[in-house]
């Protein structure tokens, strides 16, 4: 099987030789000349069980097929036989670059919690690791991160420290109930590295406080997500995750609470300084996505982000380009699909106003959709797959988009499935390559 893959990457070279050779006068070329698909690798993702089917703490499997296999549904993806193990403990958190070259991968929790990998994609379960650095003297062994669309140049990771109230004592380890409540707080931390070199680039730590009168009710900054620079190159904004203590134990609030609006958090880029707290009355929700991107640039230079844990389901906000919310905005998935209590797990603008949904919603057991989105029209239509029960999007985190292409995987926990590609203009679906599973293990995105 490896000799296949060789043979791919030896035709791909050969072809991308030949473009190059041959485009020295693009006036030349005839309008309805067919320009050759650019070569990339297509990385599958996969994770092992653990103790329970889907739960991923066994581990993150990765393997590559060109774009032609990956189209091709007589192609097997012996992921998990013939793969390559990622270093973690649990789930990695994976991004890659833009040309599918590169694997980068920040290790969540254990011994080696924080430390950053770089591999060179080389085809099946060929990845060679290129260099590493750890930044969990900063950012903590278990920071959520992504990396900025600038080009593969930077990864943004993000922490907050566990949250405490203003009457918490640390030497007891219990709330001191004589002291009156005012406020929970954890101590966030900003931190910028190179994706080439690794180097950290800058890091900043603050306390990210809500308004006096939100505090007193116990409500705080729980967790930060999903950074996404603006277009401007000037702030960068970060997803917000919300908690509530309780302000007569001091404690977690385990009751049923309102939700405040949705908010993010602004900070000054590249000097990650002057922490501002942004909220939208359009959305209830957390921005803080989990697994993968959250918020988008789009073309005319605003953000959409979407919400979860939102009472009234899952929703895109628009942030305007003087970085605060467009309240006039919303696209209710709720509302647009006809259906109740929708959660969005994962999702991707791929362009020109159109995105793509991974989420579930009340009355399935789970069980996942995908949604194509039109921000534009702020409507919403189902994508023509074969659903059934046990497909998860929970830990989904990666998609391929290549011009109109829009490349996931798509199988139940512990079933066969397969790759997809979606035509973003058309809605059209392609059964790709062939996805062998194994008993308790899952599928989590392309890259």
């Amino acid at each position: 099987m490896k000799n296949k893959y060789f043979k791919s990457l030896f035709f791909s070279t050969l072809l991308g030789v030949f473009v190059v050779g041959c485009s020295s006068d693009d006036s030349s070329k005839s309008e309805d000349e067919v320009v050759p698909e650019t070569p990339r690798w297509i990385t599958v993702a996969g994770s092992v069980m653990g103790t329970n089917p889907g739960d991923g703490n066994g581990g993150t499997i990765v393997y590559s097929l060109t774009t032609t296999d990956a189209k091709n549904p007589e192609t097997q993806v012996l992921a998990f036989d013939n793969g390559f193990q990622v270093k973690s403990q649990r789930t990695a958190r994976l991004q890659s670059a833009e040309d599918g070259s590169n694997l980068f991968s920040i290790q969540y929790t254990g011994t080696n919690g924080g430390q950053v990998d770089k591999y060179l994609v080389s085809g099946a379960g060929n990845f060679l690791e290129t260099n590493g650095a750890n930044i969990s003297n900063y950012a903590g062994t278990s920071p959520r991160w992504v990396k900025l669309f600038d080009g593969d140049k930077t990864g943004v990771a993000v922490n907050v420290k566990t949250p405490r109230s203003n009457n918490y004592d640390s030497e007891t380890a219990t709330v001191n109930t004589n002291i009156p409540y005012e406020y929970t707080v954890g101590e966030a931390t900003v931190l910028s590295f190179g994706l080439q070199s690794l180097n950290i680039n800058g890091y900043k730590s603050y306390d990210l406080r809500l308004t006096p009168e939100e505090e007193s009710k116990g409500y705080h900054i729980f967790r930060l997500d999903a950074p996404v620079l603006n277009k401007a190159g000037n702030k960068l904004l970060i997803g917000v995750w919300m908690g509530k203590t309780n302000p007569a134990t001091g404690i977690a609030d385990a009751s049923s609470y309102a939700r405040l609006g949705s908010k993010t958090v602004v900070v000054d880029y590249p000097s990650l300084e002057n922490p501002v707290v942004i909220t939208s009355t359009q959305g209830n929700g957390d921005t803080s996505g989990y697994r993968s991107f959250n918020s988008f640039l789009t073309e005319d230079g605003s953000i959409y982000q979407a919400t979860q844990r939102d009472p009234n389901g899952s929703k895109i906000l628009k942030i305007n380009t003087n970085n605060q919310y467009d309240n006039s905005f919303v696209l209710s998935l709720d509302d647009a699909l006809g259906i109740e209590g929708a959660y969005i797990d994962a999702w991707r603008y791929v362009g020109n106003g159109i995105a793509y949904a991974l989420y579930t919603h009340d009355g399935v057991s789970n069980q996942g959709f995908v949604a194509r989105l039109d921000l534009n029209a702020k409507t919403a239509s189902l994508v023509d797959l074969p659903y059934k029960a046990g497909v998860d999007f929970g830990q989904y985190q990666g998609f391929v988009v290549q011009g109109k292409e829009v490349y996931i995987t798509f199988a139940p926990i512990g079933e066969n499935g397969n790759i997809y590609i979606i035509n973003s203009e058309t809605n059209a679906v392609t059964k790709g390559a062939t996805l062998v599973n194994k008993a308790g293990n899952n599928f989590i995105g392309v890259f």
